[in-house]
């Protein structure tokens, strides 16, 4: 049985401060709440910080948690009110259905793997290296971000419906300052801006972060994408509701979550 969780961040307390800026340090907490964690399980978790008096923490755990600890260190304990609800997801897993709309949010790493990067992270030392080397470069705009993303939905079961009124997605200006870019994503950028999409950017952020036993540091680059979807592979969307999208899911990235399309997905 799946169970997902939301709980409630104090920003103020010195421990919150540490897990709300180091994606490192909260993904031990979140694994902390998981008594004899299998290898093979997945925890997907989010970090929702939009309004930065009331952030929330979103876990999706493979058998029923203990948020307690989390509580203690980087909650209101003592205080009155639901400190953190567990829901079961069975019910909406089952009810998934081709053609069913829902809001949904995701917090993701958008990212491309290429042999040419325009600035290597190491030096390639023979020409059969460098065919055979693949780098995995994180998109920094918003434009190659939200491209990233509307390319890939159909892998997940999904595709996102055009916009009924209100504000188009993001064009492609700055789409040449990405690093990382080519020419062939930046007309991938221009032709998904002609047909406006329901979703949009929320957030944008980048962490720097050090691995536990090394001095090297981890640079994660992540987009929140909320909007609404439509099914249109229910399997492929279990999968990605249970397996997460994309890269760095220890790292808060991949959990996708949905709500009734007259509510945001948190």
């Amino acid at each position: 049985m799946t169970y997902l969780s939301r709980i409630r961040i104090n920003p103020l307390r010195a421990e919150s401060r540490k897990l709300i800026t180091n994606p490192r340090a909260l993904h031990g907490a979140v694994t902390a709440g998981i008594p004899d964690l299998s290898p093979t399980e997945r925890i997907l978790w989010r970090l929702d910080s939009d309004n930065p008096r009331r952030p929330v923490l979103l876990v999706l755990t493979p058998t029923k948690p203990d948020w307690t600890h989390v509580v203690e260190q980087a909650g209101w304990p003592d205080a009155e009110g639901e400190h953190y609800a567990i829901r079961d997801y069975s019910p909406l897993l089952a009810r998934l259905t081709v053609g069913e709309e829902f809001a949904f949010r995701l917090t993701a790493s958008p990212v491309q793997n290429t042999s040419t990067p325009d600035k290597a992270p190491q030096v390639v030392k023979t020409a059969e290296e460098l065919h055979r080397r693949s780098y995995r470069l994180p998109h920094r705009t918003a434009p190659h971000q939200l491209a990233w993303f509307l390319q890939r939905t159909a892998r997940w079961g999904f595709d996102i419906p055009l916009v009924r009124g209100g504000a188009p997605v993001p064009s492609r200006e700055s789409a040449t300052s990405d690093a990382s870019s080519t020419s062939e994503p930046a007309k991938s950028v221009a032709a998904e801006s002609e047909a406006p999409r329901a979703v949009r950017i929320a957030d944008r952020n980048r962490h720097t972060f050090t691995k536990p036993g090394t001095r090297s540091n981890v640079t994660l680059t992540t987009a929140t994408f909320e909007g609404h979807l439509r099914i249109t592979d229910p399997n492929l969307l279990k999968t990605a509701l249970l397996g997460g999208i994309g890269p760095s899911k220890a790292y808060g990235c991949g959990l996708l979550t949905l709500a009734p399309p007259t509510r945001t997905a948190r």
